[in-house]
């Protein structure tokens, strides 16, 4: 497939559009209507292709910017492109992916995160708050963990959505794996009560940082 053009997958990416796919999607803020199975099938066939993928990004279709994520290589492209495309990301689905399958794999993601942990953009910031929570899990060593605590307990409750949400997921993250601070992360989250109502699935484990601390803790041992 090296000699695949745009063209050629944007004319695929045509063909497997779902619109009950993209109905679902809409609910959730994404506007694309391929099947993320699909498109991963496609990448698949494609391998990894860098130049293909820059140019799918810059079609500006999210299909084809999910498709991008998946054949790009990550440690490829420059800092100031990676803070270009996460400003350009705006929709929820290529936005995640592209922080989790791309950022974080950088050289730049803590150079990045660094920029991007108080950005005036929320969305933008919340992809800086993304790359501290994989940081809690990873590699805590340099963070201040009670100094994120403290910024967690002061703007979590009134932040925007997605920024909201990741705050809260390194809140959770922090009482995870540090158990020094988790009775502060537990507190934290049952004062703040941000996603205590959140629906969830049987089976599945709530948002709400204290009971997904809690269960987290448990299942490991």
């Amino acid at each position: 497939m090296a000699t695949t053009t745009v063209t050629d997958v944007m004319a695929e990416l045509a063909e497997l559009e779902d619109p009950k796919a993209r109905e679902v999607n809409a609910r959730h803020g994404d506007d694309h209507g391929v099947h993320l199975g699909a498109l991963r099938a496609l990448a698949k066939r494609l391998k990894t292709q860098h130049d293909l993928a820059r140019q799918l990004w810059a079609t500006g279709d999210a299909s084809a910017r999910l498709l991008a994520v998946l054949i790009c290589r990550p440690r490829a492209f420059e800092r100031d492109e990676l803070d270009a495309m996460v400003r350009e990301a705006r929709t929820p689905k290529v936005h995640d992916w592209l922080v989790n399958y791309v950022v974080k794999k950088s050289p730049h993601s803590d150079e990045l995160r660094l920029a991007w942990f108080a950005d005036a953009d929320p969305v933008v910031a919340s992809a800086g708050w993304a790359l501290t929570t994989d940081r809690v899990t990873k590699n805590p060593g340099s963070l201040d963990l009670p100094g994120l605590l403290d910024v967690i307990e002061t703007e979590m409750r009134d932040a925007p959505d997605r920024l909201q949400w990741a705050m809260n997921h390194c809140l959770a993250q922090i009482g995870i794996e540090h158990a020094e601070y988790r009775a502060r992360a537990i507190d934290i989250g049952e004062r703040l009560e941000v996603l205590k109502d959140y629906p969830t699935s049987p089976g599945c484990t709530s948002p709400f940082a204290p009971i997904w601390i809690g269960e987290m803790v448990r299942r490991a041992g």
